[in-house]
């Protein structure tokens, strides 16, 4: 990102203009009516991401990915009077998301690729793309607020509590704050949001949210494993904790920690996985109480504001999007990874998922659960 800073400081950026990633839906669509109204220069952009073989598939299932999402982003664009353009970022989409998602999986972890596409696509690629049209700003729909003090800034939660999107944010650098906007922080529910869209007659005002990962909108992540990569699923044992057999499992990939549907034992108790071995292609069967740590360790370190952690910090974590928070102590470990131990214990830590940290009202950083 350093590399852009002499262009960004040049006489060719335009302060007033901003991209906005457009995905169809109505927080986007609300963003770039806001953005307008307050007298940016917008520029709405639709980003091909992924494209599957059989397209009736993405129709039928919906997400940012459908002709349909697209169309409906160009018609939103032509209500409010911007240009809108689709750009194709579907090889290093690829490259940068799908296969971590493949590749996890196989190692018997469970990712979380909205967060790794904010930070490759959406807050990376995007905002080159940006920075090629001379916009000094991207924007997208997220719930979150970010605010600035002495040329430092801060990023902090959405008003809107159950809508509140800084958990997938916490990648961000400060040069991306800097030059990021997000219209929808301020809004205290998303049906305020769906009643602008109303009022002004957009199409995408009563629009359903995407609950699924947006390139496997049939949320069935096996065949699109296998569909999209050489890996072969392989069928394994069900261990207890001792490593004595339980069972035949169909595939590490169809499970993860704290998982206790679709298990297929019958024990005579609440079995539930607690753990993951790939390299021996065994699932790990215990209790309810198995589940439940107090410590975990965690790489790639992003912090919004801390500069270098070389003592331990008090903060407060969430393991997964909707966890709840829960008191931490994070301490320095070795280069590139953190431990933390909460003050209490917490249900199913899950390697791959991040671990994101939070002081007060706003959010302090995160990293990825090791």
């Amino acid at each position: 990102m350093n590399s852009f800073r002499g262009f960004l400081r040049g006489e060719m950026m335009k302060k007033n203009r901003v991209v906005i990633g457009m995905s169809g839906g109505v927080d986007s669509s609300v963003a770039a009516y806001l953005l307008k109204e307050e007298g940016y220069d917008v520029i709405g952009i639709t980003m091909k991401l992924w494209e599957d073989d059989d397209p009736e598939i993405i129709e039928r299932e919906g997400g940012c990915c459908s002709l349909s999402s697209i169309y409906d982003a160009r018609e939103v664009c032509e209500k409010i009077g911007i240009p809108h353009y689709v750009v194709n970022f579907k090889k290093v989409f690829r490259d940068k998301v799908v296969e971590n998602f493949i590749n996890e999986y196989a190692r018997g972890r469970t990712p979380n690729p909205c967060i790794l596409c904010n930070k490759a696509i959406k807050f990376e690629e995007l905002l080159k793309k940006a920075f090629e049209l001379d916009a000094y700003y991207i924007a997208t729909g997220h719930y979150a607020i970010i605010e600035e003090k002495d040329d430092e800034f801060f990023m902090k939660k959405s008003y809107a509590s159950g809508k509140d999107q800084t958990y997938a944010l916490y990648n961000m650098t400060q040069e991306q704050l800097r030059h990021s906007l997000f219209p929808l922080g301020k809004f205290n529910s998303k049906e305020e949001v769906r009643e602008i869209a109303r009022k002004i007659g957009l199409i995408t005002s009563d629009k359903q949210d995407s609950q699924d990962i947006c390139f496997v909108p049939d949320n069935d992540y096996p065949k699109f494993i296998n569909k999209n990569s050489e890996y072969r699923i392989k069928y394994g044992n069900f261990v207890d904790k001792n490593g004595n057999i339980l069972g035949r499992h169909n595939g590490i990939i169809n499970y993860t920690i704290g998982q206790r549907k679709g298990l297929g034992l019958a024990l005579g108790y609440p079995a539930y996985v607690i753990d993951i071995d790939a390299e021996k292609d065994e699932v790990v069967i215990g209790e309810n109480e198995d589940i439940f740590k107090d410590e975990l360790y965690a790489r790639d370190i992003n912090f919004i504001n801390i500069k270098k952690l070389d003592k331990p910090i008090k903060l407060n974590a969430k393991i997964r999007y909707s966890a709840k928070e829960e008191s931490c102590t994070v301490y320095p470990d070795k280069e590139d990874r953190i431990r933390i131990i909460f003050d209490n214990k917490v249900r199913a830590i899950t390697p791959g998922q991040s671990i994101v940290f939070y002081d007060g009202e706003y959010l302090a950083g995160g990293a990825i659960i090791e």
